[in-house]
């Protein structure tokens, strides 16, 4: 039997002008030839993807959703009832996160992160928010200093609880942040700081002068797309860098003492010149 919430690649069996007949080990399944691949032929492989429909019996469909069993999303609310909320993963039919699965009352509109599940008991795909456990800082595979991709799992009194390589939970502060992250946004950061008990500090881009090799970059098309001039230094505040060039200031005085010292740029009380 195909497992139910996953992908799997089914070879076409049999063609006729309406549908494909695939391949799933048993007495094969049906799909609408308009939602395969144009000029899909007999012999030829389909992805599709299992699901309950509304009748809850296993079928397939084309369509991709926005993850499948294992995966850990970011989903919007559609529907709250007493029961739980039905979260937007991409089918026809929503993905269901039972009340018992949620940290926090959920409003709709709002976005979670949730982990993908096969719930056994009843036999169906659906959605759980208590992830925390599937990460653990005790045995930990980053260092300081090493890049790393980070995901927004929630916001916390100090900052923003992040996902680290989908194995560890760090803490980027929000005074190290100078634009408002969502809830379930990725990004690259770098470990800033690991303490005595595992907990991870994060901050965001590249450490130290390893950023400004991509980070000049951008400061440089941003001056040839400007005529050669730019109107911001190091007075500039904070907020107005992070806006326009997406780094920090700190990130931003390296890059451009580091652009000064190769003689591509000049510095001025009124802002930045391309040499």
């Amino acid at each position: 039997m195909l497992a139910l919430g996953k992908f799997h690649n089914l070879k076409v069996i049999g063609k006729t002008k309406m549908h494909l007949m695939l391949d799933d080990g048993a007495d094969g399944v049906l799909i609408d030839q308009k939602f395969a691949p144009p000029k899909t032929e007999v012999g030829s492989y389909v992805q599709v993807f299992v699901y309950l429909d509304a009748n809850r019996q296993r079928t397939v469909t084309t369509l991709k959703p926005k993850g499948q069993v294992g995966d850990y999303v970011a989903l919007t609310v559609r529907e709250v009832n007493q029961d739980g909320a039905f979260l937007d993963w991409g089918l026809k039919k929503d993905l269901f996160l039972p009340l018992p699965q949620q940290l926090f009352d959920t409003e709709v509109g709002d976005t979670v992160v949730v982990k993908i599940i096969h719930d056994l008991l009843s036999d169906r795909i659906a959605a759980t928010e208590l992830i925390d456990d599937d990460f653990s800082n005790e045995t930990l595979t980053v260092k300081e200093l090493e890049v790393v991709k980070a995901m927004v799992l929630r916001k916390t009194d100090l900052g923003y609880l992040c996902i680290i390589n989908t194995k560890h939970l760090g803490l980027l502060h929000y005074n190290e942040v100078f634009k408002k992250l969502e809830i379930g946004e990725q990004f690259t950061a770098f470990v800033k700081k690991i303490k005595d008990d595992h907990k991870i500090d994060l901050m965001l881009g590249k450490p130290g002068y390893k950023r400004t090799e991509t980070e000049a970059d951008k400061i440089v098309n941003a001056l040839e797309k400007a005529n050669g001039f730019l109107p911001y230094h190091d007075k500039t505040d904070a907020e107005t860098i992070y806006q326009v060039f997406g780094m920090s200031k700190k990130t931003f005085k390296m890059t451009i003492g580091m652009l000064y010292k190769n003689k591509q740029v000049r510095l001025a009380p009124d802002g930045i010149y391309r040499v």
